[in-house]
């Protein structure tokens, strides 16, 4: 009787939870869940000490960006866009692009973010001006709410928001799911989206990407497209509007349904492909693939309505970039930019894996083309597919669920990385870090995957290895989070850092000389900018900016040359063509000069200092008449131009002085 009554409670001792079914009809046991908090040495902690974790660490990596200014692109993207400003209508901000230009307009950058600039309009009135302090309280605690959100989107996706849990485990947080939220809150390639003010559109686009994702497995779960289905779309839209790279979320929720809802690997496909009766197994879960179907529908229908939208928005018209800002989309032989383009992959991946050297640019010599085989960079190329094609050879004949969250994995980076892939449109960089915010995602449950599979082979010992090498690698994220956050509140510190990752890269240089000028260190700036010119002699704005340096320190003619070849380069550089025209007057070139404003005029119709420098022009030439009609203009565009109402007020004063003057 004791042994038959041994034998009957066993079972209820071992016993795990509950089991979930999924939805063809396939039992998955909630063991597969604990298989990562039993094997991973991480402390199990309830969600709420869970979540205030990952929100302290990610505050604590980037609370020292809150002292920072605006650098870099904050100041076209901020401090110079008239969008920021209260005064200006809202629907503005809905016509132009994120720098506050007219986004139809053939020189726009095309991007287009108004949700985001929104933003931007209510820090500014919040902290009554442009103090740089709250715009980055907003960034550091949106990074903290996102890396909170996080907990549940790794939740998800590795099996514990889609599985069946009991109520005593939905108490405690999945340790894989904290480690994973940890790991994202901390890693240093976020720095760029939460240190930099314009990094604004990266974080806001993943938090709506999250809360897109999190409504569509809910639409998932209950079957049939519901509110919870508009609520996906809507937030999808919203994360669009935000930055491009939300429209991706739907890519991801089509994976999602496919691999953890229809539990449709690489190998079930190939198993329905090769069975005699494939349509029987349709047929006998008819009411899923209804279901999977109508909500493919949905996706696919509002992708194509907001792929509509922004292509309308743009003016039907793509932006134009340079081969400065993307050499490798330039290259003209097929295969050495497909070459150049998987180095580009593999050199994201290794940001990913060893995020040591980051740099603010990584254009303009700072990843120089590969152009032979010998390249010992091939290397690279090699084995970033070598790992690729183990990855999706290990999900093609394995079918458990450890493998559909690696295919999840993978489908997420890839997909969310797409838009800056070049290879559905050229873009306007090399390598752009604030880009991995979302991919990383995908790259973390990757990581703790592995941890998990070295935890499993481990003994005691071992274990307490594993459990200190993730210490280190958090700790070493953390410093250097904290380090990179505070190069990022100095725009002279931010450069110089990047000088030493990228010592080829004229922009580098460029940036440099800029932020000398601005403190008045002349021979500095006069420096950088020469060798920004000698690493890449058709740097236009670098010629345009040493001109002015030579204009002020009355080196006319050097001035002159050097903006001659600016606007040879690039013969629609407007402000170019306006500063050659006040050195030609300078030497009193007049007639060169009014040619070189009326070109500048050509290029940007709306440019009241060009008009203003014209109307001085007139005054030398005698023609007060034009010389008043130019400054009207230049009063017009910009009724706050102080220097021609006060030229205007001069002349006209001049005109009325006279014997009848009283």
């Amino acid at each position: 009787m004791r042994n038959d009554q041994k034998k009957s409670r066993s079972p209820t001792k071992k016993k795990i939870a509950v089991s979930s079914k999924s939805v063809n009809g396939k039992y998955v046991s909630s063991s597969q869940v604990h298989e990562w908090d039993g094997a991973l040495p991480v402390p199990s902690l309830p969600q709420p000490y869970a979540a205030a974790l990952v929100a302290l660490l990610a505050i604590c990596c980037y609370g020292n960006s809150l002292y920072g200014s605006f650098v870099f692109d904050d100041t076209e993207a901020i401090v110079n866009n008239k969008d920021v400003l209260p005064d200006t209508p809202v629907a503005e901000i809905f016509r132009h692009d994120f720098w506050g230009d007219d986004i139809s307009r053939k020189e726009s950058h095309k991007s287009y973010r108004p949700l985001t600039v929104l933003t931007f309009r209510w820090d500014y009135y919040l902290a009554g001006g442009l103090h740089p302090f709250l715009f980055h309280l907003c960034n550091v605690l949106l990074h903290a709410v996102i890396s909170v959100l996080s907990l549940f989107i790794f939740g998800v996706l590795l099996g514990h928001g889609s599985l069946g849990i009991n109520q005593n485990t939905i108490l405690k947080c999945p340790r894989a799911s904290l480690l994973c939220a940890i790991l994202f809150a901390v890693h240093p390639v976020h720095t760029e989206s939460v240190a930099a003010l314009v990094g604004r559109a990266d974080l806001l686009c993943a938090l709506f990407f999250f809360l897109s994702f999190l409504m569509y497995v809910s639409s998932c779960k209950k079957g049939a497209p519901g509110i919870e289905m508009v609520s996906c779309l809507f937030f999808c839209s919203v994360s669009m509007l935000c930055k491009e790279q939300g429209i991706t979320v739907l890519g991801v929720c089509s994976a999602y349904d496919l691999l953890f809802t229809m539990d449709l690997s690489l190998n079930t496909l190939w198993r329905y492909l090769k069975s005699s009766t494939p349509w029987q197994c349709l047929k006998q879960h008819s009411d899923q693939w209804r279901s999977l179907l109508t909500r493919h529908v949905l996706l696919f229908a509002t992708s194509v309505a907001l792929l509509v939208f922004r292509v309308t928005v743009m003016g039907s018209s793509m932006p134009s970039f340079t081969p400065v800002d993307n050499p490798a989309s330039f290259a003209n032989n097929t295969v050495i930019r497909v070459v150049n383009y998987n180095y580009i992959y593999a050199m994201n991946v290794w940001l990913l894996l060893n995020p040591v050297d980051l740099c603010f640019d990584w254009s303009m010599g700072c990843i120089p083309l590969i152009q032979s085989a010998t390249d010992v960079r091939i290397l690279a190329i090699v084995a970033l597919w070598l790992v690729g094609f183990f990855l999706l050879h290990h999900c093609a004949i394995n079918q458990t669920h450890q493998v559909r969250v690696l295919s999840m994995a993978l489908a997420l980076s890839i997909i969310t990385f797409l838009p800056a892939s070049n290879l559905l449109f050229r873009v306007g960089f090399v390598i752009a870090e604030r880009n991995l915010y979302l991919p990383s995602v995908g790259y973390i449950i990757l990581v703790v995957m592995g941890a998990n599979v070295l935890a499993k082979f481990c003994q005691k010992q071992g274990r307490l290895v594993l459990q200190g090498l993730i210490l280190i690698l958090i700790l070493g994220h953390m410093t250097k989070s904290v380090h990179r956050s505070r190069q990022w509140t100095n725009d002279e510190v931010l450069y110089k850092a990047g000088l030493k990752v990228c010592p080829l890269n004229a922009k580098v240089h460029y940036n440099i000389a800029k932020a000398a000028s601005d403190r008045g260190k002349e021979e500095e700036a006069v420096k950088s900018y020469r060798e920004a010119i000698r690493l890449h002699p058709d740097y236009d704005h670098a010629l345009n900016n040493l001109a002015n340096l030579m204009k002020e320190s009355n080196q006319i003619e050097e001035a002159e040359v050097l903006l001659q070849r600016a606007v040879t380069i690039n013969p629609s550089f407007s402000a170019a063509w306006m500063n050659l025209g006040i050195v030609q007057a300078s030497l009193k070139k007049y007639s060169e000069a009014q040619h070189s404003y009326e070109e500048a005029l050509s290029y940007r119709k709306k440019y009241p200092d060009c008009y203003f420098n014209m109307g001085n022009l007139y005054v030398i030439l005698e023609d007060n008449n034009k010389a008043l009609n130019a400054w009207l203009n230049a009063t017009t565009l910009d009724p706050y131009h102080f220097k021609a109402w006060l030229n205007t007020l001069s002349l006209l004063d001049n005109q009325v002085s006279g014997p009848e003057k009283i």
